[in-house]
């Protein structure tokens, strides 16, 4: 991959988005996240994903210039139903996704800060959707999930006026889950994420498809799904597993069973 690189350590795939100036979304660079998934979906020894951005930002948005090579209402219809694809995709992915944001997550970079399954930011970043200062709008589901996470009337407010918030607004109004001091931040998310790939991966599995039910508002079939799941998850070596460790007051080995 050209955009993106990454490495393991401690069982978490460290991912970094290289594009300068500002890490700007090309569709090459959306083909590498898709990519990346790829590559660590059936790697044992990857058992999360922390997404940062190399440089001064994790992602300023969408490659507008690229914009120009597109011709045809249709073209950009199908440029963002491919860039949804993949956002969907990391939004749904059985291994959890962890967006590390710094300087500045706009546009196309805070939706795709937005499908990751927990977002850490530092206190000063910014973090908006300012698509309607260039009369478009966003197009990688920004107006689907954001209101997700702060609201509609919130989500209205940061669509119609293109005004960024701070890392420490977000972690406010939910869109982000902590906020550290610049230094602090990807230290921090990894070691969040260690402790989560210390965790069985058939419950990880598990939970990560259940909270998607609570997204959708299908609280019948969620709780309906979860019965099932949870009877699944519950004959599995990694249960027993981890039942045995409590008991024994030991740390459990997940196999991923």
């Amino acid at each position: 991959m050209e955009f993106i690189s990454w490495k393991k350590e401690d069982r978490v795939a460290i991912a970094t988005i290289n594009r300068p100036p500002a890490n700007a979304l090309s569709r090459a660079l959306i083909l590498e996240v898709d990519a990346l998934l790829d590559e660590v979906k059936n790697d044992p020894d990857v058992r999360a994903i922390v997404l940062h951005g190399e440089g001064r930002f994790f992602s300023a948005g969408a490659d507008i210039k690229e914009f120009t090579e597109v011709t045809s209402g249709e073209e950009f219809s199908k440029l963002s139903a491919s860039g949804q694809a993949v956002f969907e995709r990391v939004e749904t992915f059985h291994k959890p996704v962890i967006a590390a944001i710094h300087g500045a997550a706009l546009g196309g970079g805070l939706e795709l800060a937005m499908s990751c399954h927990m977002r850490f930011v530092t206190e000063n970043a910014k973090l908006g959707l300012p698509e309607l200062q260039l009369g478009l709008i966003p197009g990688f589901a920004g107006t689907q999930r954001l209101p997700r996470y702060v609201g509609v009337a919130k989500a209205a407010e940061m669509l119609l006026t293109s005004d960024p918030i701070t890392g420490e607004e977000a972690v406010q109004l939910g869109l982000a889950n902590r906020s550290f001091g610049e230094e602090d931040l990807l230290p921090q998310t990894l070691s969040i994420a260690k402790k989560i790939a210390k965790k069985s991966p058939v419950s990880v599995k598990a939970a990560i498809d259940m909270l998607q039910y609570s997204k959708h508002g299908a609280f019948e079939e969620g709780v309906k799904a979860e019965a099932d799941s949870f009877g699944t998850v519950f004959v599995s070596e990694d249960a027993k597993e981890g039942i045995s460790a409590f008991l024994e007051k030991r740390e459990a080995q997940f196999k991923g069973k």
